[in-house]
């Protein structure tokens, strides 16, 4: 398996936990994830992250339970979809991503949308990111049409 943290910041030396930025509501007794920690997303889902943190989308993507009919209606022969404002699409182009590759030992899965944390709250991973960008999203087979991007 493979974990990433995307970030538009291109310095990151040590990740460091810290809390989210908007705490979502939590189920009782999951509080505590709001807390400080350092989150990754594994790269089945690493499609949801090529985007700037304040960019507005909706993604679209199947499930192993969507009927074959509905996923073709939907998605047709792309793994997503996302639809972007228009007056985004030039911020899309310009923008810089960091996709710092994790080391995906020590982390447990959250069984949510991809989403992983280290189970030592002390992570103080150091190492050379992996960089992408959002350019790389038109090498990654995505297309943009009008307001959508479609990815492969």
């Amino acid at each position: 398996m493979r974990l990433f943290h995307f970030s538009d910041d291109a310095g990151i030396a040590a990740f460091e936990p810290r809390p989210v930025r908007v705490p979502s509501a939590r189920a009782p007794g999951r509080e505590w994830l709001n807390g400080p920690l350092v989150w990754a997303i594994d790269a089945d889902h690493d499609f949801m992250y090529l985007f700037p943190r304040d960019c507005p989308r909706i993604l679209l993507w199947a499930t192993a339970d969507t009927p074959e009919a509905e996923r073709r209606r939907w998605l047709g022969d792309w793994r997503a979809v996302a639809c972007v404002e228009r007056h985004w699409l030039e911020r899309l182009e310009a923008e810089t991503i960091q996709r710092y590759e994790m080391p995906a030992e020590g982390f447990e899965g959250l069984d949510d949308a991809g989403m992983w944390w280290p189970a030592d709250a002390s992570f103080p991973w150091r190492g050379p990111p992996s960089r992408g960008s959002t350019r790389s999203l038109r090498r990654a087979g995505w297309s943009f049409g009008g307001s959508i991007a479609c990815g492969r």
